[in-house]
């Protein structure tokens, strides 16, 4: 089939797997090229198939030779429509992983149950060295919670009073006003219950209880703050208050691995085009004033440079992991200088729909937006007939 993106509001609902692979192949050439100093052996990745997961997958594996185990929840192709941008990434991964003499698997399913942590462990204990480094990258709006059954949806909200700024509409190219009513309590709880630390202490339980976690492991799990005029949606609103939750079990998970000389550690990251980044209002015409300063600079960095150098030299380099005063690895350290920011607030202030491509690089954004689902690929030939049955050959069955 000819495979062009069919793009909904923040989603792209078709993905093209020979753009996805052409992605994963500039990823691994630029991991081969980074090589990591002290490496984990054997990792497991949540929330493997794309942005941040992706591209810690590909460092580790790449990188510093690491056996991988990739976790993900996507859909499969069929002969009437293509699968998700994640499978085609993750199909092309294993077999760079394969043809490189890398050990690797990966299971799909949903990672918030307790089907899936049994599984994985089963199969990390049958096939895998003992699990050394654990990243904690998965990004999903929903979580059903494995004991109680309850299913918990988390919101974009601010808290105590309605939030109002710009944003933009990137299907029109406008620059907007945007209003976002507070959130209730009910809803702070679930978005904890979804983007909190709960899950990624389930985990570690699973993985210990099991027998198949590595003395001196080390666990990283991904967020974010961002400067003050996403303060009221990020550091303050709902999401603020589950990543305080993920930053606390950080603590308890660091207490706990210490002792056989691992450690739990929060990776603060730069803003990026990610599938959930660009939901949040605000953020993208943020990320798209960004872009053009942080361009202009020569500091600008995607998923994968953000990986190379958090594994490469801020947790497993020469001078071991290297954290802020508050215990956290800062990978946002070039967004958040002094004068980047003056810029981005100046252009932010002047930002409309007329002079948006101006202000900001508008289309840098939407070209890493449909890059995510594997179009606007150099050297692809999208109007080339493709067959979306792609399978993934280290993909292990759910059973």
């Amino acid at each position: 089939m000819i495979i062009r993106p069919r793009v909904r509001g923040f989603v792209c609902v078709t993905s093209h797997p020979t753009g996805c692979a052409a992605n994963v192949a500039e990823q691994v050439r630029l991991a081969r090229s980074a090589p990591i100093h002290d490496p984990p052996r054997s990792v497991l990745v949540l929330g493997a198939s794309t942005s941040y997961g992706l591209g810690s997958r590909i460092a580790l594996a790449f990188g510093g030779g690491a056996a991988t185990f990739g976790v993900f929840f996507d859909r499969p192709p069929t002969t009437r429509r293509p699968g998700t941008a994640g499978w085609y990434n993750t199909a092309a991964f294993e077999k760079a992983a394969a043809a490189a003499g890398l050990q690797s698997a990966c299971f799909n399913g949903d990672a918030f149950s307790a089907e899936t942590k049994e599984r994985v462990v089963e199969l990390l204990k049958r096939d895998f060295p003992p699990v050394d480094c654990v990243v904690n990258s998965l990004a999903a709006p929903r979580r059903t919670h494995p004991e109680s059954g309850r299913t918990f949806t988390s919101v974009l909200k601010p808290i105590g009073e309605a939030y109002r700024s710009k944003t933009l509409d990137t299907d029109k190219a406008r620059v907007l006003d945007v209003e976002l009513p507070p959130a209730s309590a009910e809803e702070v709880e679930a978005t904890v219950a979804v983007m909190g630390g709960e899950d990624w202490r389930m985990w570690i339980d699973a993985l210990e209880a099991g027998g198949v976690l590595a003395p001196g492991c080390r666990t990283f799990a991904y967020s974010y703050v961002g400067p003050e005029l996403t303060w009221p949606i990020y550091r303050d609103g709902a999401i603020g208050i589950a990543k305080d939750d993920l930053r606390k079990t950080a603590r308890e998970l660091d207490r706990r691995l210490s002792a056989s000389g691992g450690g739990a550690h929060v990776a603060v990251m730069k803003a990026v085009v990610t599938q959930a980044s660009a939901a949040i209002p605000v953020v993208p015409l943020y990320v798209s004033i960004l872009y053009k300063v942080m361009k202009s600079a020569g500091d600008h960095e995607g998923p994968i440079e953000q990986a190379l150098r958090l594994y490469g030299a801020k947790a497993y380099g020469r001078g071991g992991v290297e954290t802020d005063p508050d215990g956290f690895i800062r990978l946002d350290d070039l967004e958040m200088k002094p004068g980047t920011q003056a810029a981005v607030l100046r252009a932010w202030d002047a930002i409309s729909t007329e002079n948006l491509r101006a202000e900001s690089d508008f289309d840098g954004y939407r070209t890493d937006f449909l890059r995510l689902f594997g179009f606007g690929v150099p050297g692809v030939d999208y109007r080339a007939d493709v067959d979306p049955l792609v399978a993934i050959p280290a993909l292990v069955a759910a059973d």
